[in-house]
């Protein structure tokens, strides 16, 4: 009886399907555009449903504050194996110190590994009009959050996307349905570093 129990046991834990969770804002959450036209959807479709489940808790104009309140649920309804890290552009936006979102974006990093899932990290740039010092700092914080935890990074999630106006929504932020395959692009190589994925 104790062997059948252990037998069943590896069955149904070899059939368990990983939980990947994308935890962002607006970018992750398709804003502006059909739900399952955006790049999170599309990944959904190209990872392979018997070995991952996707869960997608991006919400427009989610900040990291915002995140440490709502991700400690997610974690415990949920129980990821995976999360991908997207959040912080809406802080800039807002310009918000870059320390307030290092510590930000570390706490939450450090939550995720707490709760014993893995992290990648997704970076992202924002205009250029609030100055160099500020959009060099921003975007370089995410690498070193990236060096100092030992995280897979996608280096720019709009690469190829955000100076191309045919791939821009009217108010200039946020990428149009034709942008989505592209952001995709971007993301799946880290993706597939990330999760090992068998396609």
């Amino acid at each position: 009886m104790r062997y059948l129990i252990s037998v069943l046991f590896m069955i149904s834990t070899s059939l368990h399907a990983n939980t990947l969770l994308v935890f962002g804002d607006s970018l992750s959450a398709a804003y502006g555009i059909q739900p399952e036209e955006g790049w999170v959807a599309l990944m959904e479709q190209r990872l392979d449903a018997e070995q991952y489940t996707l869960i997608n808790a991006s919400v427009s104009g989610e900040t990291t504050d915002g995140g440490l309140t709502r991700l400690p649920a997610l974690l415990e309804r949920h129980q990821p194996d995976y999360v991908l890290l997207q959040l912080g552009a809406n802080d800039a936006l807002r310009g918000l110190p870059i320390n307030r979102i290092r510590t930000n974006l570390t706490a939450l990093v450090e939550m995720i590994q707490k709760n014993g899932a893995q992290v990648a990290i997704v970076g992202i740039r924002i205009p250029p009009n609030y100055g160099p010092q500020y959009t060099e700092s921003f975007f370089n914080l995410y690498a070193e959050i990236a060096d100092q935890f030992d995280l897979v990074r996608v280096p720019f999630l709009l690469e190829n996307v955000a100076l191309d106006w045919n791939l821009m929504q009217s108010d200039g932020l946020h990428p149009n349905a034709e942008a989505q395959p592209i952001i995709l692009d971007n993301v799946w190589p880290y993706v597939e570093s990330f999760l090992t994925v068998t396609e």
